[in-house]
């Protein structure tokens, strides 16, 4: 019997302690109200697909398509004369053809990591503030000109091919 109330009284002290501590422990998270801030402030604006002719050797070799989508700032992007998506648009012009910010023949020396901070920073220099928080990259193509002037066949496989039934006619009377 005492055996019996020992364990009652050895389960009933483990469950009041493990409430406790458990109450205790689940105090809600701090919240950093600035970043919280800062996060509101922000919105997602997609970009435009650029294309983007890349000059070769004699004249157009390919055509880069690119499409990149940011995170700014909403009230610095409203105070902005020209369109965020239009001025954005040039300055991905500035940088892919004016500075050759990607060389088609060393594709794999390409740092995105790179081509992400350098698209911020040209793009917040024009604007003249910190409008872009963050790059985002949804496409980087490039296609030759021959893929474009001649495309390739299309290869699909015909996985089913059905008749279509005859319409039948009801017989004319002649009343």
């Amino acid at each position: 019997m005492i055996k019996l109330i020992g364990t009652g009284v050895w389960i009933l002290a483990i469950t009041l302690a493990s409430v406790y501590f458990s109450l205790k422990m689940a105090s809600a998270p701090k919240v950093d109200a600035a970043a919280a801030e800062r996060e509101a402030a922000m919105e997602f604006v997609s970009g435009l697909t650029t294309t983007v002719p890349v000059i070769g050797e004699g004249g157009v070799s390919g055509y880069l398509l690119t499409k990149l989508a940011y995170k700014a700032n909403k009230d610095l992007a409203a105070k902005q004369v020209v369109p965020l998506p239009e001025m954005i648009t040039d300055e991905l012009y500035t940088l892919l053809v004016g500075k050759k910010m990607i060389d088609v023949a060393a594709a794999g020396s390409f740092d995105l990591d790179a081509f992400r901070g350098v698209v911020k920073e040209g793009l917040n220099r024009r604007f003249g503030a910190e409008v872009i928080a963050e790059v985002y990259v949804e496409q980087i193509d490039y296609l030759t000109t021959a893929s474009v002037a001649n495309p390739p066949p299309k290869r699909g496989v015909t996985l089913f091919k059905g008749e279509v039934p005859a319409v039948e006619t009801a017989p004319k009377s002649g009343h």
